[in-house]
């Protein structure tokens, strides 16, 4: 299995049945992204929430490659009124696909799309593939239920917001990391735009200080997990 970073909130990952699943693709007005969405594919398609630099340029992805959005219920719903496939799930549920386990998560946030349609509630998602865990926080700010969270799921890669502003800044994901107790982190959500500038070399420096392990991925960057 391999995870690639393509900037701010948006993966990859393809499984060694060369599944590929897409989480929050946002390419084009991204000043970062290194790559066009003609360049990206996806049998999945995972949204965290529905602000459009999460959304992004998945209904142009979806329509060439007849993906299989995977969001909350309002959300799904809406995709599926665009005329998508979509599978609705909700927070606290999870689903067996041919990939893995998909389930959410709360994350404190908003959630709604570009035209202005409530998007339903903001969430994090777990994901069981491949005898790997990996939790992609989606937006959010720190929680005490990440405890939870940890505990309940032994999370290998916890993919972790650090930017600020709109979601927690450095020093709140060095807290949420704690509480999570990963093996290892990856921060993401930084940098995209000046409002959520911050240094990821600060971040790891603090995380390593607690003894975890921290990766920060260049853009367009794709490591085996």
């Amino acid at each position: 299995m391999k995870l690639k970073y393509f900037s701010h909130s948006a993966f990859q990952i393809s499984t060694e049945k060369n599944i590929s699943i897409l989480i929050d693709p946002f390419f084009e007005g991204n000043p970062n992204s290194p790559v066009k969405e003609s360049e990206v594919s996806a049998d999945y398609i995972i949204l965290t929430h529905a602000h459009g630099d999460h959304i992004g340029d998945s209904f142009k992805i979806a329509k060439r490659c007849n993906s299989t959005f995977i969001c909350v219920n309002e959300l799904a719903n809406y995709c599926a009124s665009k005329g998508f496939k979509a599978h609705n799930m909700h927070i606290g549920g999870s689903h067996n696909f041919d990939f893995g386990k998909v389930k959410f998560t709360i994350a404190h946030h908003g959630s709604v799309t570009p035209d202005g349609v409530y998007g339903g509630e903001a969430a994090g998602v777990l994901l069981f593939i491949e005898n790997k865990i990996l939790y992609h926080c989606g937006d959010t700010g720190l929680f005490y239920d990440m405890k939870l969270i940890g505990e309940m799921n032994p999370v290998d890669y916890m993919l972790v917001p650090i930017g600020d502003n709109f979601t927690m800044g450095i020093d709140d994901a060095v807290k949420a990391v704690q509480l999570v107790n990963p093996a290892t982190v990856i921060p993401m959500h930084y940098n995209t735009f000046p409002v959520i500038s911050a240094d990821p070399y600060e971040f790891k420096k603090k995380i390593e200080a607690t003894g975890k392990k921290c990766i920060i991925l260049n853009y367009n960057q794709e490591i085996e997990l």
